[in-house]
C-alpha cells in the first residue's frame, strides 16, 4: 500500500527553498470560540445564511496522493457535486513524486490546484512562506460553514496538530488552522497470533520486554515452523519516515524530546544521556530481533513482512497492519492482532501520529467553493460512508469512531478497537514544530543507521546535535 514511505530526497531539495523563506506571523488567531476575524481573509466576504449551492457552476481543482482515502473520496465525488453544483477535477500522483509536485506548484504561486492533500508535518514547511490558507476564519464564519459540520466532533488533538503560530518551537494548537485532519494513523504494535501461541508468549508491556521478545521470536520461530521469521519489523531507511513511527513513539513514552525550546531557541536534545541510552537499546533490539536488511526498510517492507509471516511483530502505523490483516489480503490475514505497545517507565502511552490532512492554496481564486469542498470531504456524512464502505481508517471524527456499523466492520480484527481507544487521547505529534523537520529527521535516521552499524551512540548523536544546532531556529 503506497503511503508516506519513500525517501524524499527530491522533496527535501525542493523544500529547502521554502525553509529559507522569511518567517511570517500567524494570519489568524485560531479557531473555536474566538470570534475575531483575521486580517483580510476571503472568508469575511461570505455573508447571509449558509448555502451549499452558493458556488453552483464552479470547478475546483484538487491534487491528491494515491491512497485508500483518495479512492474513497473519488468514489463519493458525485455526492458532492449533487449537493453543491460544484465540479471537482483532480490529479492523482503516487507518493514517490506527490510531494515534489505539490511543493513545486505551491512555490510557483501559480495556484494550479485549489485544494490538496498534505501531512501535518508539511504545515511546518508550507506555512511560513504563506502558501497555505488559514482556515480558522472560514470555520468561525457561520455563513461559510454549516452547523452540521460540527467542529466539536473532531478528536481535538487532531485539529490541534494542523494548527500552528508559524514560529519555530511554538507548540501546536495555537495560531492559524492551516489544514484539516482527514485520515490518520496511530503507531502501535501488531503481531502474529499464530507464532505467539506456538511459542507461548504474550505482547510486551515494557520496552525491555519488547526487545527480549523480538530476539526470542527470531531465535525460536524458525524451529516452530515459521521459516525465515524474525522478531520485529520497524523502519530503517535513511529517511525522515524512519524516525516518526515506532521509534518516536517509544522515544516519547520514555519522556524524551527531540529539541528543548528556550525563548524561541531550539537546542537538539537527542544526545542527552537518556536519549543516547534509549537509542543504543533500540539499535540493539533491531540487531537481535529485526530484519537482516533493516537499513533499507520502509513502510512497505515492514507492512509486507507482517503479512507474509516474515515478521512476528510490527511497531508502526496501525494501518500498515490493517491492510495486511483484512480478510484475504495476505498469508497472515486472520492471524494478526493489535496491542498499544510497551508503556514508558512511568506508564506513559504517549504515541506519535501521522495525519493526512486537506489544505487550501492561499493563492486560489476559488476559495469559497474550495471551502465547501473541504467542509464536505471532512464532514460526517462522507467520512462515515468512507469508513464503512471503503478503507478510510482511522476516523478523525468521534461520531464515526463510535458508529455501530464502523465498529462491526473492525471487530473481526483482534484488539484493533481496544488499542485505538486506549491510545487515541494520548496520540499527538511528538516532534517540536520547525521548518527544518524533514532535513533534521533524515539526518537522525542516518545517525541511527550508523549506531546500528556499530558506531558509538554518544559520539554519533553528539555529532548530530552539533550539526543540527546550526540549522534549526
Amino acid at each position: 500500500m503506497d503511503t508516506h514511505v519513500h525517501d524524499r530526497r527530491r522533496f527535501l531539495a525542493l523544500a529547502a527553498g521554502a525553509a529559507a523563506a522569511p518567517l511570517l506571523t500567524a494570519c489568524g488567531s485560531g479557531f473555536g470560540g474566538n470570534d475575531s476575524k483575521s486580517d483580510g481573509s476571503a472568508a469575511d466576504d461570505i455573508t447571509g445564511s449558509f448555502d451549499w449551492k452558493r458556488e453552483k457552476g464552479t470547478t475546483v481543482k484538487a491534487l491528491l496522493n494515491k491512497h485508500p482515502y483518495t479512492d474513497a473520496l473519488i468514489a463519493d465525488l458525485k455526492s458532492f457535486t449533487e449537493k453543491t453544483g460544484i465540479k471537482v477535477e483532480y490529479d492523482v500522483f503516487p507518493e514517490d513524486n506527490y510531494f515534489d509536485k505539490l511543493t513545486v506548484d505551491l512555490s510557483s504561486g501559480r495556484a494550479s490546484y485549489d485544494v490538496f492533500m498534505l501531512g501535518a508535518y508539511m504545515v511546518w514547511q508550507y506555512g511560513p512562506p504563506n502558501w497555505l490558507e488559514d482556515l480558522g476564519p472560514w470555520m468561525r464564519n457561520s455563513s461559510a460553514t454549516g452547523s452540521e459540520w460540527d467542529q466539536g466532533d473532531f478528536f481535538p488533538n487532531l485539529l490541534q496538530a494542523d494548527q500552528w503560530s508559524l514560529k519555530a518551537g511554538a507548540p501546536l494548537g495555537q495560531g492559524g488552522q492551516y489544514a484539516l485532519p482527514w485520515g490518520w494513523e496511530t503507531n502501535v504494535v501488531a503481531y502474529n497470533t499464530e507464532v505467539f501461541k506456538k511459542l507461548g508468549v504474550k505482547p510486551a508491556e515494557s520496552f525491555d520486554e519488547l526487545a527480549e521478545l523480538a530476539g526470542t521470536i527470531k531465535r525460536k520461530a524458525p524451529g516452530a515452523g515459521f521459516d525465515g521469521m524474525y522478531g520485529i519489523a520497524v523502519r530503517g531507511s535513511r529517511s525522515w519516515a524512519t524516525i516518526h513511527p515506532g521509534f518516536m513513539t517509544m522515544y516519547a513514552r520514555n519522556g524524551l524530546k527531540d529539541f528543548t525550546v528556550d525563548g524561541g531557541k531550539l537546542t537538539p536534545a537527542m544526545n542527552s544521556p537518556e536519549a543516547v541510552a534509549f537509542t543504543e537499546d533500540w539499535a540493539r533490539m533491531v540487531k537481535r530481533g529485526g530484519p537482516p536488511s533493516w537499513t533499507s526498510y520502509t513502510w512497505y517492507q515492514c507492512s509486507s513482512d507482517l503479512g507474509a509471516k516474515k515478521a512476528g511483530m510490527l511497531f508502526d502505523a496501525d494501518t500498515a497492519a490493517y491492510f495486511q490483516a483484512v480478510k484475504g489480503a495476505s498469508p497472515a490475514s486472520g492471524k494478526i492482532a493489535f496491542h498499544p505497545g510497551p508503556k514508558g517507565p512511568d506508564g506513559s502511552l504517549a504515541t506519535n501520529m501521522w495525519i493526512w490532512s486537506l489544505g487550501m492554496n492561499a493563492k486560489s481564486k476559488k476559495k469559497s467553493a474550495s471551502w465547501l469542498f473541504l467542509q464536505w470531504a471532512t464532514g460526517k456524512e462522507h467520512l462515515r460512508k468512507s469508513a464503512i464502505t471503503h478503507n478510510h481508517i482511522d476516523p478523525v471524527r468521534k461520531s464515526v469512531a463510535d458508529d455501530a456499523a464502523y465498529k462491526d466492520k473492525m471487530r473481526h480484527l483482534p484488539g484493533f478497537l481496544e488499542t485505538f481507544e486506549t491510545v487515541v487521547d494520548q496520540t499527538k505529534i511528538q516532534f517540536t514544530p520547525q521548518a527544518q523537520f524533514f532535513d533534521a529527521t533524515t539526518s537522525w535516521a542516518a545517525a541511527l543507521q550508523e549506531i546500528y552499524g556499530g558506531e558509538g551512540a554518544k559520539s554519533v548523536l553528539d555529532g548530530l546535535a552539533d550539526d543540527l544546532a546550526g540549522k534549526v531556529g
